[in-house]
This record gives structure tokens, C-alpha cells and sequence, in this order.
């Protein structure tokens, strides 16, 4: 993934909790030289000594399985919040962009089936329904139902050989820039938006204190190679 030294996320605990957070995935393998891939719920699982996996299953119906074999090497990818940023916000004009969170997973698959894949389809289920008022185990589900189901599903782990993250959250700006577009995006009725001026606030502590002493009347600050829009 393309990611400008400045917005490049390398705290393990940091992509970790944003993996956990942001679970629901694209999935992506290629089949015959065509990229193909899936939107489905893919589990940070960690093992032994710390080693980090993906945990999930596609219906045994797409076409996409084809291509998941052990020691097959695939990429997975997480989207999290992210915003259009107007260059009306900007002390200066410049061109707008776009602020977003996002991480590339690659690694290897490794098929499962029988109990490796019930005991991974067990992990995930406790995962989202905790903390929900009447949580659900797998022992609920009527047992024809469960089967049947598992039948239908291709299970695989994937062992992770890197992690690529990226938070571009307007760092090439000023003080002043960056606490106008925190305020805007405060401001916007959009949750997400919103979301995104949240996570600005905490990477940048104090940035509304120092703005009206310290900005700098010049505007937008140092840019990332490729400008604005590209970056």
C-alpha cells in the first residue's frame, strides 16, 4: 500500500485494537490473473509467543475458494472512518483530500475443517456477541441448524506476514488548518465525520490551545509528495 512516511502507522498495539475494531473485511486472492474478493467479518486471533492471524470462512457457493489453498498468499482489507476535507476549512487556499484510516493484511492461508474450524467458528461468535444483553453461544443454536451451516463453509486461518497501516489525518497541517477542520467535522451531521474529528483530536492534544498563538500565517504547511488530493 502506497503510504507517505508521515501518516504511516507503525504501533503493533495500535493496528491491533484498530483490526479489532474494524473486523469486516475484503478478502482479496487472485484467481486465473484476475483479483477477486469477498466482504466478510475476519477475526484477529493471537497465538503463541504473539503470533497474530486472521480467522474466518466463505461459503463453499463462491467461486473465490478456489484459490484459498494452504500456503495460499492473500491480502485482507480493513477501512475505518474517513472524511472529505474541504480546503475552505484551510487558512490558506489549497486543494481538498481526503483524511481515512485503513490497514492491509498479507499472509498465508491455512484451510481448516472439524473442530479447528469449530473451535474458530466458537471464537468468533464469543467475540461479537460479547457485551451484548443476552449473548449467544454456539451451544444454543439447534444442532441440525449448526451442521447444516457448516457443511455450506469453507474455514482458514491466515497466518500474517505483514501489516501495512496508514492514518492520514491532515498531519501536513498548520495548527490553526488542523483545528478548523477538527471544527467542521465536529460540526457535520454525519457520524463518521464526526468520528474522524474525534480521532484527529487525540493526534494532535492541545492543537486548539496553541492555533491563535502559533499559527503560521503561511497556510497549509509542508505537503506530502503528490499534493493534496493524492496524497
Amino acid at each position: 500500500m502506497y503510504i507517505p512516511r508521515r501518516y504511516e502507522v507503525k504501533d503493533l498495539d495500535q493496528i491491533k485494537a484498530f483490526l479489532r475494531a474494524h473486523s469486516f473485511g475484503i478478502l482479496v486472492s487472485v484467481a486465473e490473473g484476475m483479483p477477486v474478493g469477498t466482504h466478510i467479518p475476519l477475526l484477529l486471533s493471537e497465538g503463541a509467543e504473539g503470533k497474530l492471524s486472521l480467522l474466518g470462512h466463505i461459503s463453499k457457493g463462491n467461486d473465490q475458494r478456489h484459490t484459498l489453498q494452504d500456503g495460499a498468499l492473500v491480502m485482507a482489507i480493513f477501512s475505518g472512518p474517513h472524511a472529505y476535507i474541504s480546503p475552505r476549512w484551510y487558512t490558506e487556499m489549497n486543494v481538498p483530500t481526503w483524511n481515512y484510516l485503513a490497514v492491509h493484511v498479507y499472509g498465508t492461508i491455512e484451510l481448516m475443517e472439524g473442530l479447528a474450524l469449530e473451535a474458530a467458528l466458537s471464537e468468533m461468535v464469543d467475540y461479537y456477541e460479547t457485551g451484548r444483553p443476552q449473548p449467544v453461544k454456539v451451544s444454543e443454536i439447534p444442532e441440525k441448524t449448526y451442521k447444516d451451516d457448516l457443511r455450506g463453509i469453507i474455514g482458514f486461518r491466515i497466518h500474517i506476514t505483514d501489516l501495512q497501516a496508514v492514518a492520514k489525518m491532515s498531519q501536513n497541517r498548520n495548527d490553526e488548518s488542523y483545528r478548523r477542520v477538527v471544527k467542521e467535522l465536529d460540526a457535520s451531521v454525519d457520524a463518521v465525520e464526526k468520528e474522524v474529528g474525534q480521532i484527529m483530536k487525540g493526534m494532535r492534544p492541545g492543537a486548539d490551545e496553541r492555533a491563535s498563538s502559533n499559527a503560521d500565517p503561511g497556510g497549509a504547511g509542508p505537503a506530502p509528495a503528490g499534493g493534496g488530493a493524492a496524497e
